[in-house]
C-alpha cells in the first residue's frame, strides 16, 4: 500500500473516511448554494451581507472555545458526534424546506448559519480529536493528512454539483440533499469496531480544567507562533467563498455553475496538497512557513488575472498552498500535544482558524464592495506574506540572529541557537557575504 494510503490497513477508518467524504461533500454543496442564494437572490451582490453570513457561522467557533475543548476532553466523542451530525443535518432539512416553499429571507439564512456554527464549534474538536482514537499515533500524521483529502476531494465535488444544482433545479434541493448525507457519517459512526478502537485518555474532572488548556498553549512557543500564523490565514485568507463568489459575480459577470467551477479548480489544487501532506512521515513548521508564503503570492497573481479561465488556472495553486499550510499546521498541532490536552488544544485551533472570519469576513466583503473584488484577494494575500513574516521573525529572535560590519569589510550573520525544550541546541554558524565596493576604508 502507498505510504499516502497506508492508515487505509485499519477498517475503522476506511469507515470514517468514506462517510465522512460523503458528508464532506454535502457539506461544501450546502455552503455553496448558501453563498450564492445571498449574494444574489437575498441580496444585490452585496459582499458585505456574504461577509456577515460567513461571520455568524463562524463566530461560535470563537465564542465557545472554552466549552467545546474541555467536552471533547471528557465526553465519549462518537455519541457527541452523533448528537452534533444530526442536529446539523435537521438544520439543513428545515432550510431547505424554506428554500423550496419561497419563504426564506436573508435573515433567515444568518439564523442558520449562526446555528449550523454552533453546532460545528462542538462537532470539529471532537471530530479532529476523535481520529487518534481510529488508528495507532505512528499512523496519526497520515490519517491527518488523508482526512484533509477527503475534506479537499469533497470541496471538489461539492461546489461543482451544487453550482449546476443551483442553476437548473434551485438552491432547495441542494439543502435536502446536504441533509442526507449527515446520514452517511451517522451510519458510518454506528459501524465501527468498538474492540477496534483507541480510546484515548480522557480529562479529569478537576478546577481549572479549562485554564489547563490555554496554559498548555502559552507554554509552548512553537504553538503560540503557528496560532498565530493560523490566525492571520483564517482571518484574511481563508475567506474563498467570498472571494470566488465575488470575482465570478462582480469582476467576470459570471452565474452560478461557473462560481462552481472556480470552486472546484481551488480544491483539485487543495487535495494535491493533502496527498503530499499525508506522504511525510512527520510535519515541519517550517512546510507551514512556506506554504504560507507561497499562499500569498498565489493570491496576489489570482488578483492580476485578467479574465475568468486565467483566473480559475491560477486557483489550483492557491488550494495547493493553502491546504499544505494547514494540514501541517494540524498534524503538527495533534503529533506534538498531551493526548489529555488533544480536545482542548484542538478547540483553541479551530476557534483560532476559524474564530477570526467572523472579524475578516465582513471586512474583505466591503473592501470587495468598495474597492473592487481584485483588492478582497489583495488583502487575503496579505495574510499569508504576514503570517509567513510573523514566523520568521520568530525564528531569527529565538536563534539570536545579529548583522554586523567587521574589519574584514563583510557583512556576517550570526546564528546563535536558543535552548528549545526536548531539543538540542543548533551549533552556532556564520553567513560571511562580501560587499561588492566597500564604502569604508
Amino acid at each position: 500500500m502507498s505510504s499516502a494510503f497506508r492508515s487505509f490497513r485499519f477498517a475503522n477508518y476506511r469507515l470514517w473516511f468514506a462517510g465522512a467524504t460523503v458528508s464532506n461533500i454535502g457539506t461544501w454543496m450546502q455552503r455553496t448554494a448558501q453563498d450564492w442564494i445571498v449574494l444574489t437572490q437575498l441580496s444585490d451582490d452585496d459582499a458585505t451581507a456574504l461577509g456577515v453570513t460567513m461571520a455568524l457561522q463562524f463566530a461560535p467557533q470563537l465564542l465557545l472555545v472554552p466549552v467545546t475543548g474541555l467536552i471533547a476532553d471528557r465526553v465519549d466523542r462518537r455519541k457527541l458526534m452523533l448528537a452534533t451530525q444530526s442536529f446539523m443535518g435537521i438544520l439543513g432539512l428545515a432550510l431547505g424546506v424554506l428554500t423550496l416553499t419561497g419563504a426564506v429571507q436573508l435573515w433567515m439564512v444568518w439564523g442558520f448559519a449562526l446555528l449550523l456554527g454552533i453546532g460545528s464549534a462542538f462537532d470539529a474538536p471532537v471530530r479532529q480529536s476523535f481520529v487518534s482514537e481510529l488508528v495507532p499515533a505512528p499512523f496519526l500524521s497520515n490519517a491527518v493528512g488523508l482526512n484533509a483529502t477527503s475534506f479537499n476531494a469533497a470541496r471538489l465535488v461539492g461546489p461543482a454539483v451544487a453550482g449546476l444544482l443551483t442553476a437548473a433545479v434551485g438552491a432547495g434541493w441542494v439543502f435536502l440533499i446536504n441533509a442526507v448525507t449527515f446520514a452517511a457519517t451517522i451510519a458510518m459512526l454506528l459501524a465501527l469496531r468498538e474492540d477496534e478502537l483507541s480510546p484515548q485518555p480522557r480529562a479529569r474532572r478537576e478546577p481549572g480544567a479549562i485554564r489547563a488548556g490555554f496554559r498548555y498553549v502559552w507554554r509552548r512557543p512553537d504553538l503560540r507562533v503557528l496560532f498565530v500564523m493560523v490566525f492571520l490565514m483564517g482571518t484574511l485568507g481563508l475567506n474563498f467563498a467570498l472571494f470566488a463568489s465575488t470575482m465570478a459575480s462582480i469582476a467576470f459577470h459570471r452565474g452560478a455553475g461557473e462560481f462552481g467551477i472556480l470552486s472546484s479548480a481551488f480544491a483539485l489544487g487543495s487535495v494535491v496538497g493533502a496527498l503530499l501532506a499525508a506522504r511525510r512521515e512527520r510535519p515541519r513548521l517550517r512546510s507551514v512557513v512556506l506554504a504560507a508564503a507561497g499562499f500569498g503570492f498565489a493570491l496576489i497573481a489570482a488578483a492580476l488575472m485578467p479574465d475568468y479561465l486565467a483566473f480559475g488556472a491560477v486557483l489550483p495553486l492557491v488550494g495547493l498552498t493553502s491546504i499544505t499550510m494547514l494540514n501541517n499546521a494540524n498534524a503538527y498541532v495533534q503529533t506534538t500535544t498531551d493526548p489529555r490536552m488533544r480536545g482542548r488544544v484542538m478547540s483553541l485551533y479551530m476557534a483560532v482558524l476559524m474564530g477570526g472570519t467572523p472579524l475578516g469576513a465582513p471586512l474583505v466583503g466591503w473592501v470587495a464592495n468598495t474597492f473592487g473584488p481584485r483588492w478582497g484577494l489583495g488583502i487575503g494575500a496579505l495574510g499569508g506574506l504576514v503570517a509567513a513574516g510573523v514566523a520568521g521573525v520568530w525564528w531569527l529572535r529565538r536563534n539570536e540572529v545579529h548583522l554586523r560590519w567587521d574589519r574584514g569589510r563583510r557583512w556576517r550573520v550570526a546564528l546563535d541557537a536558543a535552548p528549545l525544550p526536548r531539543r538540542a541546541a543548533l551549533a552556532t554558524t556564520e553567513l560571511a557575504i562580501t560587499e561588492a565596493q566597500a564604502a569604508r576604508g
